[in-house]
């Protein structure tokens, strides 16, 4: 256990504090950037990673020096892990993800977001997630609430899978996102209807602000997840995650080791049954 991030309400407070602060400078910063497609764009400002859909932009890499930075000197000596730039990931106090939904900067989409994230042995303790488009601030502590712009945040009461929307999202790696795309297929049938924005986090944050009554994706990063999964938590939705890089796995449940479920707890139960009907695991 770390010596440095305890789980009182005090310390839990301050977390939240320095997760909501790192964020929104992060945003504010990326507001005053170049868009990357702009006239006059420096092309050499986009590359790829594991496919050449999986971009990352020279954005992606200032923002998450500047957090990295502004952690060193509002939490010195806690060790961070970030999308970009990864890290030890069991020794990791923040997880970092500087911009979430980059395909939708990229192309001048607004769904996209900052998340920041307070951690202790993979367990999310406080977080928050920044929309540089909109300005909004979603923030969670673990056992004191979320928030959407301050205002306390609950999920709906939905119980009917039938008649709830679902978010989804696709993998990078072709083969996968024909698998999902099947399952997505199978799913529609079954939901009122199901959506794909392209940035997780704001996904997840969109069940606690009852704008999703559920979310099914596969092979999020922990920086996707790490805040906003706390978000929704807090705001009373039922959420299975991936362990965390190092960390061990939970035991089998038939969804897939690196499937994230988040939903309302009256559909929880059926989504999950419906995502192992139409092969999850095997996504």
């Amino acid at each position: 256990m770390s010596e440095q991030i305890s789980d009182t309400p005090a310390e839990l407070a301050e977390l939240r504090r320095v997760a909501e602060l790192v964020a929104s400078e992060a945003a504010a910063r990326l507001r005053t950037l170049p868009a990357p497609r702009s006239t006059g764009a420096d092309p050499g400002a986009v590359s790829t990673k594991s496919s050449p859909t999986d971009v990352v932009t020279a954005a992606d890499k200032a923002l998450e020096e500047l957090v990295r930075g502004r952690l060193g000197e509002l939490r010195p000596g806690e060790p961070v892990f970030g999308e970009e730039e990864a890290g030890d990931a069991a020794a990791a106090r923040w997880v970092v993800d500087p911009i979430d939904g980059t395909v939708n900067y990229l192309y001048g989409l607004p769904w996209y977001a900052v998340s920041v994230a307070a951690v202790r042995d993979g367990v999310s303790l406080a977080g928050a997630v920044v929309e540089p488009a909109s300005g909004r601030v979603w923030t969670a502590a673990r056992g004191a609430g979320a928030t959407l712009d301050g205002r306390a945040l609950r999920v709906n009461e939905e119980t009917d899978l039938s008649q709830s929307l679902v978010g989804t999202g696709f993998g990078y790696a072709a083969e996968r996102r024909a698998r999902q795309a099947r399952l997505v297929a199978g799913m529609l049938p079954r939901v009122r209807d199901v959506r794909r924005n392209g940035a997780a986090s704001l996904d997840l944050c969109g069940v606690a602000a009852g704008w999703l009554d559920g979310y099914l994706e596969h092979g999020l990063g922990w920086w996707d997840w790490a805040a906003a999964a706390l978000i929704a938590t807090e705001a009373g939705a039922v959420v299975r995650h991936p362990a965390p890089p190092t960390f061990e796995a939970g035991p089998d449940d038939g969804l897939g080791p690196d499937a994230t479920l988040v939903a309302v707890p009256g559909i929880a139960r059926d989504l999950g049954a419906l995502a192992r009907e139409l092969g999850a695991a095997e996504i």
